[in-house]
């Protein structure tokens, strides 16, 4: 297991786990589970820690008789939409397993998938609204993509029941010695000392049942007890040796770490260099993943310093124009990706997810849902005038097929008249965008017997710095500054 679990050296390699400490932590489980009438929603990400505390209340669980089984668990497992496509296999194949597992044992377990919203997903953020790849100063996928999915579930069971306690696999990862101690003083607590108040979300508690585990302890477990649900755990252990990788736990709130480095996780993610995981799978046969790491790639170089004028725009989504002190002197605050950015990635994306159906296990696998696509396709219309009708366009030129889109009023607009719009506010020193935008806003709010908040739409239109990125730079060169100009910081929205 040295190759799998951890090196030698490694001080949470010494073995602490045994049949009697076993016993004792499923007697905690059950102590706590009848202390009182809170429902449990355990997290479950897929990986080992999250696998082996699954387990662990579910054995506990099994053995106490069934009319003391009153309290149901919710097993929640987050979709981000952007996982890779390896791991959610694994998800799906293990959530059907649970479900159908506990109905056969008579146990309380309900099995459920969260996910973001249509308008916090993935894509329609980052190539509907233009939101550049994630940094450590603007990680805003974690809060859409995690933290809110959970914490919906989490706050719908608090409304419904009061409280709830949510079980996580996190662990200490402490000295063999400490774990030791931290045992012994979980065998003899009181239920109401081994949870904690969650730090964000009012009525929820937290349980850690395998906090003092080592990570051996964690493979051990596995490999000794079989998934009490049906799942084969040596399948897990093959995944994490191809992948090299750590998991990705699942997120309930910000002080849960980023998964980043060689952790499971969105295999999208540029919080760090290299996606070790990903590259590991690929050298270990899975080379149908190869259009994901190049994607991810490109997504790298959009952060380049020296790149972001080629990618992204001038303007923030306010549509004013920021800046910022640096030892180079004022410079311009990057905002969204710009338009023909969005249109190469929405490409480079469908035509990546069409090579993975023909050259991996899953001829169905979507990296992108159809939802995503109209979404993004009314986020260009209507708030960047994308008059042309892009996205229709971009889908039939990789797939030489329509999907059923919704046909738009307005769908005689396009080039041509885009031209035409163009030349008039030439001839009279109009901004071509302002035109633009106030067409639609009239488009939005055509036909409706109430037009109410449109006022508060053309006030912000006309707000917006309309002068061309051109111009704005050669103000910044020529006086150090621009009029109407605003603060910001680097990769806000």
């Amino acid at each position: 297991m040295a190759d799998v679990a951890a090196r030698p050296d490694d001080p949470e390699s010494q073995v602490t786990l045994d049949k009697e400490k076993l016993a004792g932590l499923y007697e905690t489980v059950r102590r706590v589970y009848l202390a009182d009438r809170r429902p449990w929603v355990v997290g479950y990400s897929g990986g080992k820690d999250s696998t082996a505390t699954l387990s662990v209340v579910w054995y506990a669980l099994r053995e106490l008789p069934e009319d003391q089984r009153t309290k149901a668990v919710y097993v929640i497992t987050s979709d981000t939409g952007v996982e890779t496509p390896v791991v959610v296999k694994h998800l799906d194949a293990t959530i059907s397993k649970i479900t159908s597992s506990a109905d056969e044992q008579g146990l309380p377990f309900e099995a459920h998938k969260v996910g973001p919203t249509l308008d916090d997903s993935f894509w329609v953020n980052m190539i509907g609204r233009g939101y550049p790849a994630p940094t450590t100063r603007f990680r805003w996928c974690t809060e859409r993509l995690k933290i809110k999915p959970a914490s919906r579930f989490i706050e719908d069971k608090v409304a419904q029941w009061g409280e709830v306690l949510v079980i996580l696999g996190a662990r200490v990862s402490e000295s063999a010695s400490r774990a030791q101690v931290m045992n012994r003083r979980a065998s003899t607590s009181s239920p109401e000392e081994l949870v904690t108040r969650h730090s964000s979300l009012a009525g929820a508690w937290v349980f850690t049942p395998i906090q003092d585990w080592t990570r051996q302890d964690v493979w051990v477990y596995l490999l000794s007890w079989p998934s009490p649900w049906g799942s084969n755990n040596r399948d897990l252990v093959t995944m994490y040796k191809n992948a090299q990788s750590g998991e990705c736990p699942l997120v309930v709130d910000k002080s849960t770490p980023p998964c980043g480095n060689s952790r499971f996780g969105c295999w999208t993610c540029t919080l760090v260099e290299r996606d070790k995981s990903m590259e590991g799978a690929v050298a270990s046969g899975d080379e149908w993943l190869v259009p994901l790491l190049e994607l991810r790639e490109w997504l790298m170089k959009t952060r380049d310093p020296a790149l972001k004028s080629k990618y992204r725009s001038h303007r923030r989504r306010t549509g004013r124009v920021h800046f910022m002190d640096s030892k180079e002197g004022r410079k311009v605050v990057r905002g969204p990706y710009k338009m023909e950015v969005r249109r190469r990635l929405l490409k480079t994306l469908l035509a990546a997810q069409k090579r993975i159906r023909s050259q991996g296990p899953d001829p169905d696998v979507q990296l992108i849902t159809e939802e995503e696509l109209h979404r993004i396709r009314q986020v260009w219309q209507f708030e960047e005038g994308d008059w042309e009708d892009s996205v229709p366009a971009i889908y039939h030129e990789v797939y030489g097929e329509d999907l059923n889109w919704v046909e738009e009023d307005w769908s005689g607009l396009g080039g041509q008249e885009q031209e035409i719009l163009r030349d008039s506010c030439a001839r009279h020193a109009v901004p071509p965008g302002l035109l633009t935008e106030l067409l639609d806003i009239e488009r939005k709010y055509h036909g409706m017997s109430r037009r109410s908040g449109v006022y508060d739409e053309l006030d912000r239109a006309m707000k917006k710095d309309w002068r061309s990125e051109e111009t704005v730079l050669a103000e910044v060169a020529a006086f150090g500054e621009c009029p109407n100009q605003g603060e910001g910081t680097p990769d806000a929205d």
